[in-house]
């Protein structure tokens, strides 16, 4: 399958979104951990409509605004972090959740007891469709900011610019 790749320049430093010409597959943030192709070949600079409809939707969230569209996306990864990511499509605009909400919202969905906050947050840090995809607003149970594969510097200013108060959160020192 072909891959195309191009570029949006965010308050946050350059964006790399990536398609199979017809859908999103991903979007990752320069120096982002796990940031890789999905075909592992080296796609191509490419316009594409859907670049645009993500620029589009890039634009209205960097101006402090709801975008009330998501684009076309593409999942392509274990049923389980599909199902993890498809969880972080319904956190509200401006709202957090915990890797624990997200695992007890997925055993309820999947109809077993428990499931692992630490699986969910292995499914959260690899999601390939950065903001779009809220992984940034999911932190841990007990307030600390958490498991950004883009930073977390980034994930505060997100948080932020959402209009969340990030005060009572905080980042654990190593």
């Amino acid at each position: 399958m072909e891959q195309y790749i191009d570029t949006y320049t965010s308050p946050l430093g350059i964006i790399t979104m990536g398609s199979n010409g017809k859908q999103l597959t991903g979007l990752w943030f320069e120096g982002q951990k796990h940031f890789d192709y999905p075909s592992g070949d080296r796609p191509q600079h490419h316009s594409l409509p859907i670049f645009d409809e993500t620029r589009t939707w890039l634009d209205v969230y960097f101006q402090g605004k709801r975008p009330t569209f998501t684009p076309p996306i593409l999942l392509n990864d274990t049923p389980f972090r599909i199902a993890v990511w498809q969880l972080l499509l319904t956190i509200p605009y401006g709202e957090t959740t915990t890797y624990k909400d997200i695992a007890m919202q997925w055993a309820r969905q999947h109809g077993v007891k428990s499931m692992s906050s630490q699986a969910v947050g292995g499914a959260v840090g690899r999601n390939p469709i950065s903001i779009i995809i809220p992984c940034h607003r999911v932190i841990g149970t007990n307030g600390s900011l958490t498991g950004y594969a883009g930073g977390l510097d980034r994930k505060r200013w997100l948080l932020q610019w959402e209009q969340e108060n990030t005060d009572k959160f905080f980042i654990p020192q190593d």
